[in-house]
């Protein structure tokens, strides 16, 4: 059977990067004024909670403590492990969710002239200073700091934020429904192997368009999102507790080994020792 689908761009609510069904909306917390430049927030969600898509005022850098975290955007899905942050601008509408649990750091940055940082969201390996200064304004915050020290501490903390090395560590999705289309079914079944060919039968066009219009939306081929895609999905996965060989099995490895070499090569461990972290 042929699908015929409108291919006028979804709108961004239409653009979801994961199924929500299965979450739990909590209401994002308000903050009316930035007391200062850089302000700490701390806070924790149990597995599965998740903020609704919004706003900010101004940027923020979300850095994971424990456990892992899912940032969406229209067009892109951000996993956020321990030792990793993203840089949201401000006015970027997303979402925030823990897969299994996770603490996290919410650094609010005001804009400024000379900001120096990106106007667009942007994953980094948190190293360096950074970690303890964050620990230093938690402090200073409990202690209800004011003064000189309080500002040279949040100039630290903007100097690092743009030494930070970037990583390229998100999924980005197609704009238009029919490519969604492919994209969702793939979700779904990480295991399905179906290929341009196959698809371009189904939705009606020509395998070569189908993959021209893909790798011009997405900026990758069909190929590597898939492979992104499933160790994303191994990620969520694995975070709620699966079986590491249903895992495997599920996205399509024929064994327990290629998965784990696959996922030992993206994240440095092997999968069981990754979800022990």
């Amino acid at each position: 059977m042929t699908i015929y689908i409108d291919e006028t761009p979804l709108p961004l609510e239409r653009r979801p990067m994961f199924h929500t069904s299965a979450w739990t909306q909590i209401e994002v917390p308000e903050i009316e004024t930035l007391p200062k430049a850089v302000f700490l927030r701390s806070q924790n969600m149990a597995a599965r909670e998740i903020f609704p898509p919004h706003t900010h005022r101004w940027n923020q850098f979300v850095y994971a403590t424990s456990g892992t975290l899912i940032v969406t955007v229209a067009g892109s899905w951000y996993v956020i492990t321990p030792e990793q942050a993203i840089w949201v601008p401000t006015g970027v509408l997303h979402t925030t969710g823990a897969l299994n649990g996770a603490a996290f750091r919410n650094l609010y940055v005001a804009d400024a002239p000379g900001l120096g940082m990106p106007d667009r969201c942007t994953v980094y390996a948190v190293r360096g200073l950074l970690p303890a200064l964050i620990v230093e304004l938690e402090r200073t915050a409990q202690r209800e700091e004011t003064g000189e020290y309080i500002d040279k501490v949040n100039d630290l903390v903007l100097e690092q934020l743009r030494r930070l090395p970037e990583q390229d560590f998100h999924l980005p999705w197609p704009q238009s429904p029919s490519l969604h289309t492919v994209c969702e079914a793939l979700y779904a079944n990480p295991a399905d192997a179906r290929g341009m060919d196959e698809w371009s039968r189904e939705l009606g066009t020509s395998g070569r368009t189908l993959s021209r219009r893909f790798e011009k939306e997405v900026g990758i081929t069909l190929r590597e999102w898939r492979h992104k895609l499933r160790l994303f999905r191994a990620l969520e996965w694995l975070c709620a507790g699966r079986n590491v060989t249903d895992v495997a099995l599920d996205l399509g490895y024929a064994s327990t080994s290629a998965f784990t070499y696959m996922f030992r090569q993206e994240m440095g461990c092997p999968p069981s020792e990754w979800r022990s972290r």
